[in-house]
């Protein structure tokens, strides 16, 4: 049951904060320095295998030290995951693509290593609480 629980918390917690800064930064930061690069739709497949995948290793690498060494071991090792996870798509793109914002990469890390360190902790603390 722990581990249920801390899937849903984690999805919850980083499903909210990824829509919330996509709906602002798809038109407002990434159409404006990826312009042509980017889909003129949301293909919600590919996301949903992203986000399964990702909320797994969330509960993995983050919550799992996070239940055996405390919260703040869940929201250290949920800041690596998210920038490492992040930093190796967004580099990996400024590597092979002709045209990257470097903003845009250094934006994605940040926002990956902050997202997943506020889902790992909570959902941390709902395992602990209600696994």
């Amino acid at each position: 049951m722990t581990w249920i629980v801390a899937f849903i918390a984690a999805a919850l917690v980083f499903g909210a904060l990824d829509a919330a800064w996509l709906g602002w930064a798809g038109p407002n930061f990434y159409r404006p320095r990826l312009g042509d690069i980017l889909a003129d739709s949301f293909r919600m497949a590919p996301a949903l295998v992203f986000y399964a995948a990702y909320i797994a290793a969330i509960v993995w690498f983050a919550v799992r030290p996070g239940l055996a060494q405390g919260v703040a071991a869940a929201a250290l090792n949920g800041a690596l995951l998210g920038a490492i996870c992040y930093a190796t798509y967004d580099l990996t793109n400024q590597a092979t693509m002709r045209t990257w914002s470097t903003a845009v990469t250094v934006a994605d890390i940040a926002w990956g290593a902050f997202a997943t360190a506020l889902a790992a902790s909570a959902a941390t603390l709902a395992a602990d609480k209600f696994g």
